[in-house]
C-alpha cells in the first residue's frame, strides 16, 4: 500500500530531515583518515540522541534479514557499495577513501533517510568523477520526479544521468517509500522506462538514492548478512535524500538550513 501523508506528517518530516542532514554533515567532517567507523558511528548515535531523536536503523530487521541491523549509521567504504557495518570488525579509514554514509532518523514517530559519499583526504580522479556522477544522478531523479510522473520517469532520469557519466547504476537496489517505517512502498528503481511503474501523487513521501560503481554494476551479498560489495572490486559512491512530491516538483526534505 501506498501511503500519502497528510501536511502535519509532512511538517514533522521536513523538521526531522534538517535534522538528519545537520548529523550527516557533523558526521561527514569528522571523516578523514585515521579515524575508524566505530567512532563515526557513536557520533552518529549521540547527536540523534542529544537532539531528543532516535537512529532508525538500530535494531531495525528488513524483511529477509536473519538479525536486526547493529549500528546507527550505515557506514560503507570503497568496494562497499551500501549497509556496511560500521561497529563489528571496526574499519579504519584511509586516505583517498570514499566512505558513504548512510542514516534514517526518527522524529516525532516520523523517518527520513538521506545518504552522503565523503571523500577522506585526497581521492583519485575516478573516485572523484564517481562521486560526481552519483550526486547528479540523485538530482536527476529529484527533477523527475513531481505528481503525475510515474517511478519509471524517476529511475529513467537516474540511469540516463549515470551512464552518460560512464558509469552504470546498481540495480538490486533501489530507492523507496518512507515515513511510517524505514521501508514502504513504492520500491523505486534506479533504471525504468517513462511512464511505467507506481504513478506519483502529491504527498508520498520518497527516498530516492542511486548507486553508481566505477566498473561492472554487479554486486553481491557479504557473509555478514548486510553488506552489499562491488563484485568486481571496484569503488562504489552513494548519495540520497528523502523527497516528498509536490504537483509542481519534489520538495528535498533532507537539507540542512
Amino acid at each position: 500500500m501506498i501511503n500519502v501523508k497528510t501536511k502535519e506528517e509532512i511538517s514533522i518530516l521536513r523538521e526531522g530531515g534538517k535534522r538528519l542532514a545537520r548529523i550527516l554533515q557533523n558526521v561527514g567532517k569528522a571523516v578523514k583518515p585515521g579515524v575508524s567507523t566505530a567512532a563515526l558511528n557513536d557520533l552518529a548515535e549521540k547527536l540523534a540522541r542529544d537532539g531528543g531523536d532516535e537512529p532508525s536503523l538500530l535494531g531495525y530487521r528488513p524483511r529477509g534479514a536473519k538479525r536486526p541491523y547493529p549500528a546507527a549509521i550505515c557506514i560503507s567504504i570503497n568496494d562497499e557499495v551500501v549497509h556496511g557495518i560500521p561497529n563489528e570488525d571496526p574499519k579504519i579509514v584511509q586516505e583517498g577513501d570514499l566512505v558513504k554514509l548512510d542514516m534514517c532518523l526518527t522524529h516525532n514517530g516520523l523517518i527520513t533517510d538521506a545518504t552522503i559519499t565523503v571523500p577522506a583526504g585526497k581521492i583519485s580522479e575516478e573516485a572523484k568523477e564517481l562521486l560526481d556522477a552519483s550526486r547528479d544522478a540523485l538530482y536527476a531523479g529529484i527533477k523527475a520526479a513531481r505528481a503525475g510522473k510515474y517511478t519509471g520517469d524517476i529511475g529513467y532520469a537516474i540511469e540516463k544521468s549515470a551512464l552518460s557519466a560512464g558509469f552504470p547504476v546498481v540495480e538490486e537496489l533501489c530507492g523507496h517509500g518512507v515515513g511510517y517505517k524505514v521501508h514502504e512502498d513504492p520500491y523505486v528503481p534506479n533504471y525504468g522506462e517513462k511512464g511505467m511503474g507506481d504513478k506519483l501523487k502529491a504527498g508520498m513521501v520518497l527516498a530516492l538514492e542511486p548507486m553508481l560503481n566505477a566498473g561492472l554494476r554487479d554486486v553481491y551479498l557479504a557473509k555478514d548478512g548486510y553488506t552489499y560489495k562491488t563484485k568486481d572490486g571496484t569503488l562504489s559512491a552513494h548519495f540520497e535524500h528523502t523527497v516528498v512530491i509536490t504537483k509542481s516538483g519534489a520538495e528535498i526534505l533532507t537539507l540542512a538550513d
